[in-house]
């Protein structure tokens, strides 16, 4: 199904946001360079336990500018661990932040610079693309709100595809879904512009391209390449436009129950998708010609889940059945926009089927 990318008639908004970035292998190297145009005399490395080397080596190439570090960011950034960081931050005169990891690492970086305005450089190593974002969600007593802040946009971002050779393979695979995400739900979003849905359109084709690849040769550094482009591309289309029902579940989701972030994206993602679809059929053949099939995007994003080895269902990530109601009341409570309205029947069954990992149905 063909289409052709037009300039809409109708007047909209596109806000550029002023992020700094640097994408390419090797160029971690970047690091002391971005620090020093900031002017940060004293930084904080957060870094994931499986980043311990990386972390080495970068406190080596700061030197002197090395403030110290922490290990212990989590999913869905608790506020009790932001604090415990923050206490660090007073105690060791810390004047920026360096983050090296995935989204748990950025998030953390994210809720420091809300509450303290320090500047921040993240060193993505996933495909979460929240770097690319003025939004920090948070937890606290189980439950995960969303804020939108400049507070919390990094000021610079190093990509280096080198970081992400190693990310194992199921990680990759959720990691890239969770990235597709930001991008298609760019596409039907209340402030979606012709700029934004070119770069969501050709996040989805870069991704979709490169994570089946990846899960045949986590080694093959031009599909790795793609993904972290793709990856970036989805972040600036998350950072630039609402996002719609998706989101608002998997924040839902992962808050409540703590459920894995991009896992839950991945499973999720068909079924939402399949839900809004009688709403954007413009979009929907959009997507189609992305994601290189005739019709059934839902199904094309359900089969490179399988590809990629990404979980069956909420139940295998350990949602109990009963958690399904939950969902549903709090969704309704707290209501994102949305192309397809909401209601009770139709989530109901939407988050029974991400439960059980069927496949995606249609909806009227």
């Amino acid at each position: 199904m063909a289409y052709e990318v037009s300039v809409s008639p109708m007047p909209f908004v596109y806000e550029a946001l002023p992020t700094r970035v640097t994408f390419g292998s090797g160029t971690r190297s970047a690091l002391p360079a971005e620090i020093q145009r900031l002017g940060i005399a004293r930084a904080l490395i957060l870094y994931g336990k499986s980043h311990s080397d990386v972390h080495q080596e970068l406190k080596q190439t700061l030197g002197d500018r090395y403030a110290g570090a922490f290990d212990g960011a989590r999913m869905h950034t608790p506020v009790d661990v932001t604090e415990a960081v923050l206490r660090k931050v007073d105690e060791q005169g810390v004047d920026g932040v360096v983050a090296l990891g995935g989204g748990s690492t950025t998030g953390l970086a994210k809720a420091i610079a809300l509450r303290t305005d320090l500047p921040q450089v993240i060193l993505p190593t996933t495909y979460a693309g929240s770097e690319m974002t003025p939004i920090l969600g948070e937890t606290r007593d189980g439950l995960k709100t969303t804020q939108r802040s400049l507070k919390v946009l990094p000021e610079a971002v190093i990509y280096d595809v080198d970081l992400t050779m190693e990310l194992p393979v199921g990680l990759s695979g959720v990691s890239g879904m969770n990235a597709i995400a930001h991008a298609v739900e760019a596409l039907y979003a209340r402030e979606a512009n012709p700029i934004i849905s070119a770069l969501a359109l050709q996040s989805v084709k870069a991704l979709a391209r490169a994570l089946p690849a990846i899960s045949a040769d986590p080694g093959d550094r031009r599909a790795r390449t793609d993904a972290l482009y793709g990856a970036w591309l989805a972040g600036i289309c998350l950072g630039s436009v609402g996002m719609a029902l998706h989101h608002k579940l998997c924040h839902t989701l992962g808050g409540t129950f703590d459920l894995p972030h991009a896992q839950t994206h991945a499973v999720v993602l068909p079924h939402a998708l399949a839900f809004n679809a009688p709403a954007v059929p413009q979009v929907m053949a959009q997507l189609c010609e992305a994601l290189g099939v005739q019709r059934d995007a839902p199904g094309a994003l359900q089969a490179i889940n399988r590809a990629v080895g990404a979980p069956a269902g909420l139940a295998v990530l350990g949602m109990p059945r009963e958690g399904i109601a939950r969902a549903v009341e709090l969704a309704l409570d707290h209501p994102y926009w949305n192309p397809q309205p909401l209601a009770r029947e139709g989530l109901t069954q939407l988050i029974s089927d991400a439960y059980d990992g069927a496949e995606p149905r249609a909806y009227a």
